[in-house]
């Protein structure tokens, strides 16, 4: 039948359940983040909503007069059953439009994730992934405390505490600037010749950086840097401008390279390569949302 009296705010019988709880309206209005005097405004208007005095106000404090302890005894079943219908809708909002938190490495994140997002979107709309970028010792921390369900990195180290899954092998490419000497030479860069001429580098921690510090050092060697930069795109720019060379994925430099922007150079034998990897905890399984997308990402990097 409808309502013909006016209904108590909940909040407000909420805020009087917190005074009865906690022992003073100070605390109470702490406990919902709101000032003393708002508090205070809101059991009046529900005192005059009711038309029963629910405080005792004094000096020393307010207590509760019986016909507040009573009304608080009959909100508890209301609000009880409020926060049921909250925690109810809250699981309908969540099967209809379920979200994954996923974090990628820097090259995964700009070179990959988009066509992989769009893909997630036409196939499983209902499916929203949340993208946070990181480089790829950052992103395996996330996702081993917990706060991302998958992760995607390029590299080979620090998986410990994770399960992994390969998706592709992404190769390195040296670039040059167009007017750089190594752009028109003829032959190739020999790991030692790499190791001493000052590279602009990814920074520490950078699946990329990892990758070319372990080629090289597999023959006792180490890069040098001219300057280290925390993005792909940086890195290209100041390779273009000629500051020096760099070592970058193949799927970073690719429209570079076609367009002149800049040139590659092989490198004698097999240059630096690496896999890109999706990551997940060791110690809880993945959900069934996480699954979705894993296997989305795992059919398109297969149909490249």
């Amino acid at each position: 039948m409808p309502l013909v009296q006016p209904v108590p705010d909940l909040i407000s019988l909420d805020l009087l359940a917190s005074v009865a709880a906690l022992g003073s309206i100070r605390q109470g209005a702490l406990a919902h983040g709101i000032s003393q005097p708002a508090a205070s405004t809101r059991l009046r208007a529900l005192e005059a909503t009711l038309g029963v005095e629910l405080l005792h106000r004094s000096s020393g404090g307010a207590q509760l007069t019986p016909a507040g302890r009573v009304v608080v005894g009959w909100s508890e079943q209301v609000l009880g059953d409020v926060r049921s219908l909250l925690t109810a809708t809250a699981a309908l909002r969540r099967e209809r439009r379920t979200q994954v938190h996923v974090a990628a490495s820097m090259t995964v994140a700009e070179y990959l994730a988009p066509e992989w997002l769009v893909r997630l979107a036409t196939l499983d709309p209902d499916l929203h992934v949340a993208l946070d970028m990181a480089n790829s010792e950052q992103v395996a921390e996330l996702v081993r405390e917990g706060r991302v369900d998958l992760g995607f990195v390029e590299g080979t180290s620090r998986l410990v505490g994770l399960h992994s899954q390969a998706l592709l092998d992404d190769e390195l490419v040296l670039v040059v600037a167009p007017h750089h000497p190594w752009a028109s030479r003829r032959g190739e860069i020999s790991r030692a010749q790499l190791a001493a001429t000052p590279q602009v580098l990814r920074e520490v921690g950078s699946g990329t950086r990892e990758v070319l510090e372990e080629w090289l050092g597999a023959v006792g060697l180490a890069p040098t840097a001219v300057v280290e930069l925390g993005s792909t795109t940086a890195i290209k720019r100041a390779v273009e401008s000629g500051v020096a060379p760099a070592v970058l994925s193949r799927l970073a430099v690719h429209a570079d390279v076609r367009e002149g922007r800049l040139v590659a150079v092989p490198l004698a034998g097999r240059g630096p390569t690496r896999t890109i990897r999706a990551l997940w905890s060791a110690s809880s399984p993945l959900s069934p949302a996480a699954k979705r997308v894993l296997a989305q990402i795992h059919e398109v990097t297969t149909e490249r």
